[in-house]
């Protein structure tokens, strides 16, 4: 008897919509592991359409494991550069120093030294060993958690250890040994095209017969979630110094968003602050200590919204007067 005639409908219907309707991406059919790892890294956080063009970039900078290891943290930060989440680039830079100091610069094959690499976690390590080495370890994401916690009416939290746990075991128990690799990124473009986050296409669903929660009409009500942490808001005032057609910038140091990249010199306060208030403000006096002629215009403004923080940004442009020169701090460069 073939293999295929013992795999469940779930499985069958699964890989055979796939074979129809995969995406065309640049990391699929391949299975150089170092690019189904950067692939992986680049789509944390960041929408397929986005980091498409941010693969094709890095990996042309970046085209193995030595040429990143070889590279500075900041290249890598410079190339990195607009798509956010920058311990990201980090962590990838980290690991390529170790893959070529621990493993003499051949990316792990093993699950476990994998997962061992600084950034990488089950999901992508999975990812890896089933896409790259043809190793039966489902890789369960976001998208993963939804699909199955709609098909199998999961009452448990995807945010809960538990409910993780029950939704992984399922999808282990449907992984096809044979083919891990196609039966992954069937359930990832799944989760992408057809049984979205809003809009699931039901009606033209493949596994509409296998799906408990459209059995119950009660699609709207999975996955189950918990409540996401309220979002922190960050108030940054930022000042452009016209300093005699020079102007200055800092580098972020502290173990915070976006550390060791350039900005021009900041600010932080609990709340909005109006033009009038600088003066009195702590931080802006320590900037801008014996100044005494200076003409600040009204701030621009934008509002930059993460995962986990709100920033409201602030932009104050300072032009000092040429008769008083500027006493800018040690840690300005100009």
């Amino acid at each position: 008897m073939e293999k295929s005639t013992l795999m469940s409908p779930i499985t069958r219907h699964l890989l055979n919509w796939y074979r129809a309707n995969k995406r065309d991406l640049p990391w699929r059919g391949i299975t150089d592991p170092y690019l189904i790892w950067v692939s992986e890294i680049i789509l944390q956080q960041t929408r397929v359409a986005q980091g498409w063009d941010y693969y094709t970039r890095f990996t042309r900078r970046f085209p193995n494991v030595h040429s990143l290891a070889a590279a500075s943290e900041e290249e890598v930060l410079k190339i990195w550069q607009g798509l956010g989440y920058y311990s990201r680039a980090r962590n990838m830079h980290a690991a390529a120093l170790d893959i070529t100091n621990r493993f003499k610069g051949k990316f792990p094959t093993r699950y476990q030294e994998i997962l061992s690499l600084k950034g990488v976690g089950e999901y992508t390590a999975a990812a890896i060993s089933s896409i790259a080495f043809n190793k039966p370890y489902a890789a369960v994401d976001g998208n993963v958690l939804r699909v199955f916690a709609r098909l199998f009416a999961i009452e448990e939290s995807i945010h809960a250890a538990k409910g993780k746990r029950v939704i992984t075991e399922i999808v282990q128990s449907l992984l096809p040994p044979e083919d891990p690799a196609s039966f992954n990124q069937a359930v990832m473009d799944f989760g992408a095209l057809v049984c979205t986050p809003l809009q699931p296409e039901c009606i033209d669903c493949p596994l509409q017969g296998s799906c408990m929660a459209y059995a119950r009409n009660e699609v709207a009500n999975f996955p189950v979630t918990r409540k996401k942490t309220k979002a922190r808001k960050r108030y940054f005032n930022y000042f452009y110094i016209v300093d005699n057609g020079f102007t200055y910038i800092t580098r972020r140091e502290e173990q915070d968003i976006w550390k060791n990249l350039y900005e021009f010199p900041l600010v932080e306060t609990p709340l909005p602050i109006d033009i009038n208030q600088l003066a009195g403000n702590k931080g802006f006096r320590e900037l801008f200590v014996d100044t005494p002629q200076m003409i600040i215009e009204p701030p621009s403004s934008l509002k930059h919204v993460l995962s986990h923080q709100i920033i409201h940004a602030y932009f104050y442009r300072v032009k000092l007067l040429e008769e008083h020169p500027f006493n800018a701090p040690e840690h300005f460069i100009r």
